[in-house]
């Protein structure tokens, strides 16, 4: 079946709606997403020239230290706060946390304030301290995110704090889309629990993680793998997740990714549901291989400026909506699930396609099918099964719904899309 939200999920997701919002007096006084988030790794300095260049490259959220705020502000940015009164540490420390309270007070009125940065890529055994510095942020100034970023697959076990032994005990079975990783079973069922624990501990509100998926002598094999975890984690605890990924060579196995294959990992990433793009590197010395280097724009910066553009438009529709599934076609790469026999949008085509579902209250309304292959054209041919109703299709250049070529439910629909590129329709009834 299409739908995925079990009972036994569905009730999980209740609970954890119930409580993930401990310490604050009312849940809607949470941070609550309100926009696709466009931002990056290695910010530049908080001038007014490189944010005003930021606004203009279509990112909306930037990172800042306390005296940056303002400028953020000017620029229309929002922001997430760094410093390192950020730390676990500091509620151990009378004056430390006394600084701490003094910094949450000074800043949280701040308009342009949307988060606090708190770690990148933590074990499992940081994990409690986290979730007490969470939840005390969380009561000061319910209205931020405290975000963290996680590891990806590749990750060893020492480095996750959880093993593969540990990861089976007191665990339901693995979903059926991840059976038979083969050699990578432990890593996975390690990487899971690591997911696990993180949501169970920390509480966030917000799954961040990178995986870094294009070398110099080919593709790593476990992209969508870690994407169809990280989901998993994400509709279990009914938070958004936002994917970093690759956009320089900073380790010197990576090739840097073309045009295309940019777009793949953005469009791949909207239709399994993801919240967030964040690239990896913006600023840097020239040894980063990033977006800018030593401060002058390297030619990949303008593409992603207008694959920003784009995000920009197709983001406030993706918002709204539940991603309700996202299935793959033949041949069907490590960790996803093909199209089931009752899906409403059935590929009746030839070709390697993503198919993202969404919706509301699971019921599809809407779905976006993405080239699977960064490297050539390909014709989608879908047969629908939406009900009555008016195809719309998003226009990516205004944001704004048109009327689609289809003319009737039944009708098939050929979608015609370039290297690594997604089209996103809705059924307007």
């Amino acid at each position: 079946m299409y739908r995925k939200m079990t009972i036994p999920l569905i009730f999980t997701t209740m609970l954890w709606v119930q409580f993930a919002c401990a310490g604050a007096q009312d849940n809607e006084a949470c941070w609550k997403q309100d926009r696709f988030l466009i931002t990056f790794w290695c910010p530049p300095p908080a001038t007014d020239e490189a944010l005003a260049r930021v606004a203009a490259e279509h990112y909306n959220l930037t990172w800042v230290g306390e005296e940056g705020l303002d400028a953020a502000q000017r620029h229309g940015l929002r922001a997430m706060l760094t410093s390192g009164l950020l730390d676990p540490a500091a509620l151990d420390d009378a004056g430390r946390r006394a600084q701490l309270d003094a910094l949450i007070e000074r800043v949280k009125g701040h308009a342009a304030l949307e988060a606090y940065y708190i770690v990148d890529e933590p074990g499992a055994q940081a994990f409690a301290g986290l979730g007490r510095l969470v939840a005390y942020l969380r009561e000061r100034d319910p209205k931020r995110l405290a975000y963290i970023n996680l590891f990806p697959t590749y990750a060893n076990e020492q480095q996750l704090g959880v093993t593969a032994a540990a990861a089976v005990r007191g665990r339901e079975a693995c979903p059926t889309h991840l059976a038979g990783v083969g050699p990578d079973n432990a890593v996975v069922l390690a990487y899971r629990e690591h997911l696990l624990q993180f949501v169970d501990i920390v509480k966030p509100d917000l799954i961040s993680y990178d995986h870094y998926h294009f070398f110099r002598e080919g593709d790593g094999p476990q992209y969508f793998l870690n994407m169809a975890l990280i989901r998993e984690a994400a509709m279990m605890s009914g938070k958004p997740w936002l994917n970093i990924i690759q956009a320089s060579t900073l380790e010197k196995v990576w090739r840097l990714p073309n045009a295309a294959e940019m777009r793949w990992l953005v469009f791949t990433t909207m239709a399994s549901g993801g919240r967030g793009i964040s690239y990896f590197t913006y600023w840097g010395p020239e040894a980063y291989g990033g977006l800018y280097q030593d401060g002058k724009a390297a030619p990949l910066a303008a593409v992603v400026a207008g694959i920003n553009a784009e995000i920009e438009n197709f983001g406030p529709a993706l918002v709204k909506l539940d991603s309700l599934g996202v299935y793959h076609t033949e041949p069907l790469p490590l960790g996803t699930e093909g199209v089931p026999a009752d899906a409403p949008v059935q590929i009746v085509s030839e070709g390697e396609f993503v198919l993202g579902l969404f919706g509301r209250d699971e019921r599809v309304s809407a779905f976006m099918v993405v080239n699977r292959s960064y490297s050539k054209t390909a014709e989608a041919v879908l047969k629908l099964k939406l009900g009555d109703g008016t195809l719309e299709e998003l226009d990516r250049a205004s944001g704004k719904w048109i009327k689609a070529s289809a003319a009737g439910p039944d009708e098939n629909v050929k979608v015609v899309l370039p290297p690594g590129d997604g089209r996103l329709f809705r059924k307007k009834r």
